[in-house]
């Protein structure tokens, strides 16, 4: 099973584009990054540039808008993800238990789809797309 462990760090909402995490603070996350593969269930991670940065494309009325950061009505944004295989949800939880987070930060925890997860007809029509990495995540 495949689970995304998701950073939202409060406050991160309204960083400035020049914010970076301290020398402390990634000392501490890059030995359980360690950890985690040492284990073999890390299967990606990356930390993310703050919303000041990004931008979000909206579909009102079927047309895409485009917005710069930041997002004023934002109240809650990433700031990094991990992306592991557990064998349960218990055990991707106990590894979110670990991360060294400030009193600031949570993590949400959210079990990815699986093309067994799908409906026959759905899987059907994902067997017909190139996406041959997509359809492999069976």
């Amino acid at each position: 099973m495949r689970f995304m462990m998701l950073m939202i760090p409060g406050g991160y909402e309204k960083a400035g584009a020049d914010v970076r995490p301290d020398a402390k603070a990634v000392e501490a996350m890059m030995k359980y990054n360690e950890e985690l593969q040492k284990a073999g269930v890390l299967l990606a991670l990356d930390g993310l540039h703050p919303p000041a940065t990004g931008v979000r494309v909206t579909y009102k009325g079927g047309k895409p808008k485009v917005t710069d950061g930041p997002f004023a009505e934002a109240k809650e944004v990433l700031g990094g993800y991990w992306m592991i295989q557990v064998k349960s949800r218990e055990e991707a939880i106990e590894w979110a238990k670990r991360i060294p987070g400030s009193e600031n930060e949570t993590v949400e925890v959210r079990q990815v789809f699986e093309m067994s997860d799908f409906d026959a007809d759905v899987q059907k029509v994902v067997e017909k797309s190139d996406l041959k990495d997509f359809k492999n995540k069976k």
